[in-house]
């Protein structure tokens, strides 16, 4: 059996078991264009150089003729069939144009927590995952390429790694001491360096409500290592009220739908039921979806993360709802006991133009209020002129009327004043009084239609 089949039995076998695994992305292969600083392989002619003190493993898979190379004083060049060096002379080939000498970038660059680096082998389209799952979780096993050469930089999270089991050169390591030999001999010292310590034996999940990943500790410098090339600091989020999921390291645009389950839960039926009936509806087209258990204050919950992958249209919110519907409606059956939502605000792009509007508006108000006020002051100073109006200050105002009572001007009539006297009408048919307010009739009177017919009996 060929490596290519030995790996698709292991893959099988690990579908079997539940079991999840990572797949190490880099490699220090002379061939990838990506390891050289001009981003091309060595051309005819070409002068190559190697870092002097850097150890690394080199993979050469063709043959290649060179004007001269410096060799790394540590290190070793594992040569495929077929390869092979041959000094170019005086050759060299026009379409590259050389001229410096190719420089082979630092093979320590690599970080095992860097989730650029790893790839899921269980991941499908519209699936993604946090950042801090994308790196190696406790259950997971791990692979290295079997025939590529790669060096990894342990560290320098404040815990041992774990992980259920590492595959690298041809080995499957499921002890600690067995790994711990390889690593401190000099073929492990070639790839894996750094003052980190990785561990395995882990057990894989067996629980079908999923495991929860034991990434949290490590996450501040997962981080560090996904934001190193953006300066450390988080790309701004388009959107308003932007959500972060847990395990994520920035904040992003969509929504978040928590699940508490009970027992008969299955975490791989409800993320094969999101994408086989909700992802494919045209609606929900442009949005990914990432499926797994967090701890939360001390419990367990299924945390759905809803990801806008273009502008932010809402399509997240309108799923998250729908999930909270279907939840009410199958929860019995997909064993779901309660859900929650979160979500993120309308687009910043629709919020400027709206504020911009809003501006506008505000401005053009204004203009209208400072016009106004102007045509009103041009009017009374007209009025004034023409002696229609007039007006005195406050000391030339006439006195007031002698003992004339302070009371509430009624726009009916020209002066009502209520005496807080008590008074009581005694209706007809009942023995009831009500008290009532007296009213002077000195200075009118409000007569309710109500008791119309009593005063004319009484008169």
């Amino acid at each position: 059996m060929g490596a290519l089949g030995r790996v698709l039995l292991w893959l099988q076998l690990c579908a079997l078991t539940r079991a999840a695994y990572k797949l190490w992305v880099p490699n220090t292969s002379f061939n990838t264009a990506s390891n050289w600083n001009q981003n091309r392989t060595p051309c005819a002619g070409d002068a190559v150089q190697f870092p002097a003190d850097k150890m690394v493993s080199v993979l050469v898979r063709d043959s290649h003729a060179i004007s001269d190379m410096l060799l790394p004083l540590n290190g070793e060049f594992v040569l495929a069939s077929g390869a092979a060096f041959s000094s170019a002379g005086g050759d060299s080939d026009p379409a590259c144009h050389p001229g410096a000498r190719l420089l082979f970038r630092n093979p320590d660059r690599f970080s095992w927590l860097d989730p650029h680096l790893w790839s899921s082998g269980t991941q499908e389209s519209g699936i993604f995952f946090v950042d801090a799952e994308r790196v190696p979780c406790t259950y997971d096993d791990v692979l290295f390429p079997r025939d590529g050469s790669f060096r990894v930089a342990l560290g320098p999270g404040p815990n041992p790694v774990h992980v259920r089991s590492v595959s690298a050169v041809g080995q499957t390591f499921t002890r600690d001491e067995d790994l711990a030999a390889f690593l401190a001999s000099r073929e492990g010292r070639l790839r894996f360096h750094g003052s980190g310590t990785l561990r395995v034996g882990s057990q894989a999940c067996t629980d079908a409500s999923g495991c929860v990943c034991g990434n949290a500790e490590t996450l501040p410098w997962i981080c560090a290592s996904l934001l190193q090339p953006l300066g450390g600091r988080c790309p701004e989020a388009t959107c308003q009220d932007p959500v972060r999921p847990q395990g994520q390291c920035c904040d992003l645009c969509g929504a978040i739908v928590s699940l508490t389950h009970d027992p008969t839960f299955d975490l791989e039926r409800y993320r094969a039921r999101l994408l086989d009936l909700f992802l494919k509806q045209p609606q929900y087209q442009g949005l990914q979806v990432a499926v797994s258990k967090v701890l939360r204050d001390a419990h367990t919950e299924i945390q759905v993360v809803l990801l806008e992958t273009g502008p932010a249209t809402g399509a997240a919110g309108q799923l998250g709802h729908a999930l909270l519907q279907d939840a009410v409606a199958q929860g019995s059956v997909l064993g779901i006991v309660s859900a929650t939502l979160r979500q993120s605000g309308k687009p910043t792009a629709a919020n400027s133009a709206l504020d911009q509007n809003r501006s506008g508006a505000g401005l053009a108000a204004g203009v209208a209020a400072v016009v106004l006020l102007a045509l009103v002051g041009t009017v009374l100073l007209l009025l004034y002129r023409s002696g229609r109006l007039r007006w005195r200050r406050h000391g030339d105002a006439e006195p007031a009327s002698a003992g004339l009572p302070l009371g509430f001007r009624n726009p009916i009539f020209d002066v009502m004043v209520f005496k807080q006297q008590q008074a009581s009408v005694e209706f007809p048919d009942s023995t009831q009084k009500v008290d009532i307010l007296d009213i002077d009739t000195n200075f009118g009177c409000f007569v309710n239609p109500l008791f119309a017919g009593e005063a004319e009996a009484e008169a």
